[in-house]
């Protein structure tokens, strides 16, 4: 079973949060309100779903993010007409109770808007590497709107478009009254552990030497649990004793997934992997020292350097499941 579940919030001002959220939720009911908002809101910009990533000066990355008038005259000189900036979507509101949009420019000549943007446009799945702040969740949010309004454009019962609010927040078939929103397919993600080491996997499609924690879509009809046991015995042979829940992420990756983190135990007396080659690539046992090895590496290694075994970036919630390990195995032997 689940063990409770606790939610950590970090120190804020609740009336401030609560104002945040009620401001969000106008926008999205009100299309005047938000037409306004845009006006004064800022937007991060994306290329055919790749992020616009700026250099920091410390040697770092960050998301470019525009007010709507100075994008408005950058699209303008870059040969785009006023109804561009309109097809921003909604994404948040900064502490600062500014509206935060995004946008994608695909239409427009790369390399002409990173010149005047002073920025970069790379792979999502890139950028998650360079962005250390906690603009990342922002941005792989962004992606996924974007992506859902740029496969959303017809009615699935009748086949007419679909028109989408200011906001960005649904879209409508007007033949059929049928509203659409963006959907989360819900994935199990586990870090199985025989109670000494920890089990990772990688698929063909991972990038050489990257392990991560074993996932899997859940059926219709299954629950957390049920779809969790599945997906180890599947992929890798083991039967789960327990599981306990950690937390959540949301995930762009392939088309927005609702990844539902947690731990498992195996009998450290049954755990001889039987690997589903058709799912995985490999699979295998991790000590802590490995584990511990693995994440001092930051970067993805480059064609060309010696293979190393290293693990998800900071932002994705396998790396968080694999500290929550670590962790919890320094301090079992610093009780011992």
């Amino acid at each position: 079973m689940l063990k409770p579940l606790r939610f950590l919030l970090s120190a804020r001002k609740c009336s401030s949060f609560v104002y945040r959220m009620r401001y969000v939720n106008r926008l999205k009911e009100d299309n005047e309100a938000c037409a306004a908002a845009l006006q004064t809101g800022r937007v991060f910009l994306f290329h055919r779903l790749a992020p616009l990533l700026q250099h920091t000066g410390q040697g770092t990355f960050r998301p470019a993010t525009l007010i709507s008038s100075d994008l408005q005259s950058i699209l303008e000189n870059l040969g785009s007409d006023r109804s561009l900036l309109k097809e921003s979507v909604l994404i948040g509101c900064s502490e600062q109770n500014q509206a935060q949009f995004c946008l994608d420019v695909g239409d427009l000549d790369q390399a002409a808007v990173e010149a005047v943007c002073e920025g970069k446009f790379i792979d999502l799945r890139k950028a998650f590497f360079l962005l250390t702040g906690a603009e990342a969740p922002l941005v792989a949010k962004g992606q996924a709107l974007l992506r859902w309004h740029q496969t959303s454009g017809f009615c699935c019962a009748t086949g007419q478009p679909t028109h989408r609010n200011q906001a960005g927040s649904q879209r409508l078939c007007s033949s059929s009254g049928i509203v659409y929103y963006p959907k989360m397919s819900p994935v199990v993600i586990v870090l199985v552990s025989d109670g000494k080491r920890c089990l990772l996997g990688r698929q063909s499609s991972f990038p050489q030497g990257m392990y991560s924690a074993l996932a899997g879509f859940c059926d219709m009809g299954e629950s957390l649990e049920e779809a969790l046991c599945r997906e180890v015995a599947e992929e890798v042979g083991l039967e789960v004793q327990s599981v306990s829940y950690s937390s959540s992420q949301h995930w762009p990756f392939p088309h927005s997934s609702f990844m539902l983190g947690c731990h498992a135990s195996v009998s450290p007396a049954n755990t001889q992997l039987n690997v589903d080659h058709t799912e995985l690539e490999d699979a295998r046992w991790f000590s802590l020292e490995e584990i511990i090895s693995a994440l001092q590496v930051k970067t993805p290694p480059k064609t060309g350097d010696q293979p190393i075994i290293w693990l998800p970036p900071q932002h994705a919630i396998a790396n968080h499941l694999i500290i929550e390990w670590m962790q919890q195995q320094q301090h079992s032997e610093a009780r011992e």
